[in-house]
């Protein structure tokens, strides 16, 4: 019997949940994370040892505020381990203002530090800089997940993961279980939305720009 993300009751599992790959990824397929029903199924079905997630947060200098800092805070007081680095300004060479931030560092050693006390890892990331380390977690004789979709457009996650990885969810697949029912299928992003974009994304120098 196939049980959600391939849980089993006796093993000790965490979550690693990129922030900004899983927010573009289910915006992608047309809908939002269902966060409180994914950590009371994942309770439920193994021994959660924690779920951690990792985001960059945009801090507006003038409003000391940022649009992701809601769901951040939400998190932090349901059961989530909240791991955060505030973006760094930059100029791109149009002269606009640009923001850059990424946890991909931080979230790899916490993994690599907790893999001892592990039996199964569930990386919820389609970034294929991850494979070196998932491989690395294999060798100490845990199981490891990943969590993506290549049912987008773009694909979110990479060929490489994909293999590395012992088993693959697509989380178009998780849209009826962990999917919020009453989220509109979203829209394509236009200029008004730049700044909320910018707080999910690891790196904007790949974001693309609009006029």
């Amino acid at each position: 019997m196939t049980t959600f993300l391939g849980l089993r009751e006796q093993e000790k599992t965490a979550f690693f949940i990129d922030g900004a790959n899983l927010y573009k990824a289910a915006r992608n397929l047309g809908f939002d994370i269902d966060y409180k029903n994914l950590l009371a199924k994942a309770q439920a079905g193994c021994q959660l040892v924690r779920a951690s997630y990792y985001t960059a947060i945009q801090e507006d200098r003038d409003q000391d505020y940022s649009p992701l800092r809601p769901l951040v805070d939400w998190l932090d007081y349901n059961g989530y381990t909240m791991v955060t680095k505030i973006t760094r300004e930059f100029t791109d060479q149009q002269g606009r203002k640009r923001y850059k931030g990424s946890t991909d560092i931080e979230l790899v050693v916490d993994m690599m530090q907790l893999a001892d006390r592990l039996d199964h890892i569930i990386i919820f990331s389609g970034n294929g800089d991850f494979r070196r380390v998932i491989e690395a977690i294999q060798a100490k004789g845990v199981r490891v997940s990943v969590v993506s979709t290549v049912k987008s457009a773009p694909p979110m996650a990479s060929d490489e993961l994909r293999r590395q990885a012992d088993s693959f969810i697509d989380l178009a697949d998780l849209e009826k279980i962990i999917g919020r029912t009453s989220a509109p299928a979203r829209k394509a992003r236009n200029n008004n939305d730049d700044d909320y974009e910018d707080d999910f994304e690891d790196d904007y120098d790949d974001v693309d720009d609009e006029d």
